[in-house]
């Protein structure tokens, strides 16, 4: 270890503050330059990097901090039980409750009279206890997701001369990273390699243009985006010292004040950014616009529908509570006051808050306050189960948007293909070789002149690592970009190695690199040669070879190479190795003899006039499973469409391969530029009646950029006979735009770089289709589990509400007590929210066609069931209040409850247990929402179910044998516990007998929650800092 470090954590701070040339101007006036800040100060190398030296390593973290931003401190339980009780209906209730109990001691109407303000208190300790410990274990599992997410990120540093891929909190001070195309930077550094280096600083600074990073501009930034190019840098500062882990500390530690500062730059920060483009009011979608801007983006479709009844339902229950109430005040007032000309004595406020508690107890019984807790206790479950899949969720509600899928637009390579890609087909020296090239027939100058740009003109981080030494037989590695892997696994077949070439020609030699982006299709490297310089360029064939103007063939001799032949070369070669599903990648190089005179800002003149060396066909064969999942899509309902930068003839053929055309099936296979002149008016603006007429034809999009993929995905949300739920794979930077558009956006794991993975909704971390498949399985499994929760419990508050009102207005008081119907409560919200939100999904789910974007949330099935349990659960309840006493030979307890006497009676024990009964057996009938008749298929597959429903049960006959008073409950009789038993699992029968009743013959206005409430989400373009965020999105408003 060489512990003579130079510098100091406040010097590397100070440095990295400065940015642009007065950034250069710093670092030469503190340090010198990169190489001495690298060498002499922080005693690197800028070609070996850190020894990797446990102790150096440990000593760095020491004087430097580590790459680590602490997390905000997680809520204690206490917290959590705090924040539960801010519930206004529980606040409330404890109110009333303590007037109870100062009522009841005070005023000695009978001797039991604070029993019942005890009881209430116990019961909203209990429900809050309930919802903090849910709260606390949702909170924990999703820290361990998020823990998750951050152990999985690596970066790659240079250590002991070889390059490694290590966890980005290991990163220190004195590392040399390597960036490329893609990276979202984890710790700030000075640039000391830049091939053509931008990055995207929108998110720290607000800058929306690329900056160009090379010798007047040094400094590279955490939580920024490498946008195109390559490079490598010396890492200055980590953690909180870095620039966007200051940003972090402040906004922290400061919140106050940065909320001021906030207020004080909203005018400057709406210049700096640009509003999302929508659609105009005269159809048209302007997309031309820079994506550097801020966005909105709709609630989930679930969610919105949720928030929209909860508001509905809310105002239905205040509305009966606050009817209730005024019918007991107005009643009692008229037969006490008017009647009974009796005065006013202080007991008669004892009754006045009974009336007040029946009214609160309606309306937390109305209020489906537990519909947030079954939504978390669904999307928890099954994130949790996801990952299994290899589904890694970002955003929860990506999980249950996934179930109303209704497109979904993949990307080729890796997705529905292996990525393992290699050279099967060449034309090299002017011959065509349908397999492997015979060496002997090309010349060695020829070999040295292809190999040599392969291995030059091609990232240094993709490389082929040899088998593993336990399994000699296994296939070698490909690291990095797979197509460059390919041309290097090329490179071998001529008994070269392109490391040779590579250690020969350093990344510092480079005079120059074009690096490939979606706008170039092609990459180009300049390296010195002795008589001047070569430019090696490979790229998408038909591009490369229309820049060729002449042609090398097997000998070495250059030769002119007109249009005709090149047009013929393009359709022997190029479309017959694509008609195969060939990636075809095109060669060509050019000399300059006097470099200094080129002006390499002029890249068109420059990548112009080349010669072409050859043409190589690359197979990516399709994933074995695809097919077989793709069909599963379509029968489901789910339109996929292939979107892929492949010319139209590989497209095609990938595309029947997978299944997702067939012959003369009538859909269009189509190229980006084509797909944009169709879609575009007179003025050349898109049209979305035009978009509308064409998308629903099109199956796939090649040669497409991701303007196009962008376009497509939004024309197919916006289109108005349209309107798919849109989920879309994208492994690229540029990919950013149309996965942050889309409803749900999956980003490779495996290739996708780190702007993609950061725009994702869902990581798909094997990288294949067939996971979609089961996102999709799943999403539509958290839909229902919701449906199932929202059949059982509306049954239950359309019930408890209509009960309470009734019993209000005959008999002046609820048949079911406040404390029995915070009971009832707490087994709608937790326990079913888990009963009915943990079922595993089925394959079944796959066989029906997609809810889509205005899908009713309750179905004329689902309102049958609610309608047709809530006359059962009424006819039988108002049969025990009213004629109980006649049917099952018990004392009447009707006048106990007018006279609002504390002493419970058998009468209604009977009415309370048999209400909890049906409750408990109409959860078994709310497991099915499609009108199945076989509601106990798969019950026992469930555990959790089972444990929930016994265990009901067994609290349920404790509160009535013990509960007294406390439940206003009496012990009951067999022969009466039979009665409620048989009446709870007469829920069964009734059950099969409704599903008789044909759903399809029952009108359309017995459908409720057609279409969500938008509530446009304001969502940055970029997030200022580096750490991974998991983002639990749930709103439920009432």
């Amino acid at each position: 270890m060489d512990s003579n470090i130079r510098c100091t954590r406040e010097q590397l701070i100070t440095l990295m503050k400065v940015r642009g040339r007065e950034g250069a101007a710093k670092l030469g006036k503190m340090f010198g330059d990169a190489s001495a800040l690298t060498e002499d100060y922080l005693k690197s190398s800028i070609t070996e990097g850190l020894s990797g030296d446990p102790d150096d390593i440990a000593e760095r973290k020491r004087l430097f901090g580590v790459n680590v931003i602490p997390e905000p401190e997680a809520k204690s339980f206490l917290r959590l039980m705090w924040e539960a009780m801010q519930d206004l209906t529980l606040i409330i209730l404890m109110c009333s409750a303590a007037v109870s109990l100062i009522l009841g001691l005070t005023i000695e109407i009978e001797s039991n009279g604070w029993i019942e303000g005890v009881a209430i208190l116990v019961s909203v300790i209990v429900v809050v206890l309930v919802t903090a410990f849910n709260d606390y274990t949702k909170e924990k599992q999703f820290r361990g997701l998020k823990n998750r997410i951050k152990e999985e990120q690596k970066f790659a540093v240079i250590r002991g001369g070889t390059v490694q891929q290590i966890n980005i909190a290991e990163i220190v001070v004195g590392d040399v990273a390597q960036v490329k195309y893609g990276d979202l930077l984890p710790a700030d550094g000075v640039v000391i390699q830049s091939n053509d280096l931008k990055t995207d600083e929108s998110s720290l600074t607000g800058e929306s243009d690329l900056i160009k990073k090379g010798p007047n501009n040094l400094m590279l930034l955490s939580g920024t985006h490498v946008m195109e190019g390559s490079g490598k840098m010396i890492v200055t500062a980590v953690g909180v010292n870095s620039q966007s882990g200051i940003i972090f500390t402040l906004m922290s530690g400061k919140k106050d004040m940065a909320d001021d500062a906030h207020d004080d730059d909203d005018d400057e920060d709406e210049d700096l950014r640009i509003e999302d483009d929508t659609l105009s009011g005269n159809g048209e979608i302007d997309i031309e616009k820079p994506e550097k801007k801020k966005r909105l983006k709709e609630k989930s479709v679930l969610q919105g529908k949720l928030n929209k009844l909860a508001i509905l339902i809310g105002k239905v229950g205040l509305c009966i509570a606050v009817l209730s109430l005024l019918v007991l005040i107005v009643r009692f007032c008229i037969e006490t006051y008017a009647i009974g000309q009796l005065p006013w004595v202080p007991s008669h406020s004892r009754r006045f808050l009974g009336f007040v508690i029946i009214a609160i107890t309606v309306i937390v019984v109305a209020v489906p306050e537990g519909l947030p807790l079954a939504v978390t206790i669904s999307l928890a479950y099954s994130v949790k189960k996801m990952m299994l899949d290899n589904n890694l969720v970002r955003h929860l509600d990506a999980c249950e948007t996934m179930g109303n899928a209704t497109a979904i637009c993949s990307d080729k390579t890796g997705t529905l293909t292996t990525n393992r890609m290699t050279v099967v087909s060449s034309y090299l020296g002017k011959k065509l070789y349908p397999h492997d090239p015979v060496i002997n027939d090309l010349s060695s100058n020829y070999i040295e002149l292809l190999c040599e740009g392969i291995a030059t003109n091609s990232s240094y981080t993709s490389k082929i690592t040899p088998p593993p030494p336990e399994n000699p037989d296994q296939l070698p590695g490909q690291v990095g970009n797979k197509t460059e892997c390919a041309l290097l696994g090329f490179v071998k077949k001529f008994d070269r190695n392109y490391d040779d070439y590579r250690k020969k020609i350093t990344e510092e030699n480079f005079l120059k690199v074009y690096t490939f982006n979606s706008v170039r299709k092609s990459m180009s490297t300049a390296i010195p040669k002795s008589t001047g310089c070569r430019i090696y360029t490979k790229g998408a064939s038909e591009i490369i070879l229309k820049k060729c103007s002449s042609i090398i063939n097997s000998d070495g001799a250059v030769h002119d190479f007109s249009s005709e032949e090149r047009d013929d070369l393009i359709r022997s070669v190029v479309e017959s190795m694509a008609s195969n599903g060939l990636r075809t990648i095109g060669l060509a190089y050019k000399d300059i003899d006097n470099y200094n005179l080129v002006n390499w800002e002029d890249e068109e003149s420059v990548i112009d006039d080349l010669t072409c060396i050859g043409v190589v066909g690359i197979e990516d064969p399709v994933r074995p499973e695809v097919p077989g999942a793709i069909k599963q899509c379509q029968s489901a309902g789910i339109v996929v469409r292939m979107v892929t930068g492949d010319n139209l003839k590989t497209a095609k053929s990938i595309a029947l391969k997978c299944g997702i055309i067939s012959e003369n099936d009538g859909f269009i296979v189509i190229e980006g530029k084509d797909f944009n002149r169709r879609i575009r008016d007179k003025h050349n603006k898109i049209s979305l009646n035009l978009m509308s007429k064409l998308l629903p034809k099109i199956r796939v999009l090649a040669r497409s950029s991701p303007e196009d993929k962008y376009t497509l995905v939004k024309g197919l949300i916006q289109s108005k006979n349209i309107q798919d739920v849109v989920a879309v794979t994208g492994d690229g930077t540029n990919d950013g735009p149309a996965l942050k558009v889309a409803d749900v956006g999956f980003a490779m794991g495996i290739a996708g770089t780190d702007v993609a993975k950061e725009a994702s909704d869902i990581i798909l971390t094997d990288d294949n289709f067939r996971s979609i498949v089961k996102a999709v399985m799943w999403g539509r499994n958290v839909y229902d589990s919701i449906s199932k929760f929202l059949q059982f419990q509306l049954t239950v508050n359309v019930t408890a509400v209509i009960t309470s009102f009734i019993g209000a207005a005959s008999i002046q008081a609820s048949p079911l007590k406040a404390v029995q119907l915070l009971w009832v409560n707490l087994i709608m919200d937790t326990f079913a929210s888990l009963a009915l939100a943990t079922e595993l999904p089925s394959p079944d789910l796959l066989n029906r066609k997609p809810y889509g974007r205005n899908k009713a949330l309750i179905s004329r099935t689902m309102t049958k069931n609610i309608v047709g349990h809530c006359l059962y659960q009424l006819t039988v309840l108002f049969l025990i209040i009213f004629y109980g006493e006649v049917l099952f030979d018990i004392k009447e307890g009707r006048a106990n409850e007018t006279a609002h006497s504390l002493v419970p009676t058998k009468h209604f024990t009977m009415v309370f247990n048999t209400f909890v009964q049906m409750q408990i057996f109409n959860e078994i009938n709310a497991r099915k929402i499609h009108g199945e008749r076989n509601v106990l298929q798969g019950i026992l597959k469930n555990p959790i179910f089972l444990i929930i429903f016994f265990g009901t049960i067994a609290v349920q006959v404790v509160l009535v044998e013990a509960g007294g008073i406390a439940f206003h409950c009496l012990p009951l009789d067999l022969d009466l516990w039979l009665w409620c038993i048989f009446f709870g699992a007469g829920e069964l029968v009734w059950g099969v007998m409704l599903s008789y009743i044909p759903s399809y013959k029952l009108p359309k206005s017995w459908r409720f929650g057609t279409k969500p409430v938008e509530y446009p989400i304001s969502e940055p373009d970029s997030v200022p800092d580096n750490r991974a965020r998991v983002i639990i999105s749930f709103r439920c408003c009432i």
